[in-house]
């Protein structure tokens, strides 16, 4: 049993076109823009999308040469920032274009003050511009522009620079050297004067007395006799020159 080829393309072509549009329709259909709730899924799209987003920004730099900076703050208040040629210098020609929408914006008292204010911001904003490029080539940066003689230019200056860090540097380090000589001289005049204070301070202790009594006391003398003893050896001592004689032995009993 044959089948018309035009009948079956009737039959089936309709249905397929209908499932076909209704999967279309269904891709084009916009992801309602809400918060999201769950805290896991917000940062999986944060993500993602912060990701896509840097990379339109790249894209738009690179094919526009246009100079991008985006900042971007999560929920969580970590930063995220893309930059094709450096965020300061972004921020700073931003604060300078601010500036100068204000100043456009205010009522200028004449034309010729307004023109010369502009030209002054000009010629600011061609400083900033310069001294960022020179400050990045300092840093090792954009050198692929250069030629050798700036590259050998830029070499003197950063060896210059270098030479004066490091004699900076051992200027501050021999001062601190000098400072401690110092201090350990001052520490050693101390230490001497405390060592001749107490060599003046006077013997009073006798050492030889307390093993004397015990001697004595050991061989049976009294205790008044090793009293005279200690007296007299301690006058002899003071006053060599007086005649006080001492007898020891027993005490005279009768």
């Amino acid at each position: 049993m044959s089948v018309n080829s035009k009948d079956f393309f009737k039959k089936n072509v309709p249905h397929r076109l209908e499932r076909e549009k209704r999967v279309s329709e269904m891709a084009r259909e916009k992801i309602q823009i809400k918060k999201i709730d769950n805290t896991t899924a917000r940062q999986v799209t944060f993500s993602k999308r912060r990701r896509g987003l840097f990379k339109k920004a790249e894209e738009l730099a690179v094919l526009c040469d246009s100079d991008v900076g985006l900042v971007v703050f999560s929920s969580t208040g970590k930063c995220f920032e893309y930059s094709n040629c450096g965020m300061q210098q972004i921020l700073e020609r931003h604060h300078l274009q601010s500036k100068n929408l204000e100043k456009l914006q205010q009522p200028a008292p004449s034309l010729e003050l307004q023109l010369v204010e502009d030209v002054n911001y000009t010629k600011l904003g061609q400083e900033v511009a310069e001294k960022s490029s020179l400050l990045r080539r300092y840093r090792g940066e954009n050198l692929e522009g250069m030629g050798i003689e700036d590259l050998q230019q830029l070499e003197k200056c950063l060896e210059a620079g270098l030479s004066r860090i490091i004699e900076t540097k051992g200027g501050k380090i021999m001062r601190e050297i000098c400072e401690l000589e110092n201090k350990g001289m001052r520490l050693m005049e101390e230490n001497e004067v405390l060592r001749q204070q107490v060599a003046r301070i006077p013997n009073v202790y006798i050492p030889h007395r307390a093993n004397s009594e015990n001697r004595m006391c050991e061989d049976g003398q009294s205790s008044e006799s090793v009293t005279n003893l200690c007296i007299s050896g301690g006058a002899s001592q003071d006053y060599e020159s007086s005649d006080i004689s001492l007898r020891l032995g027993l005490p005279y009993s009768g």
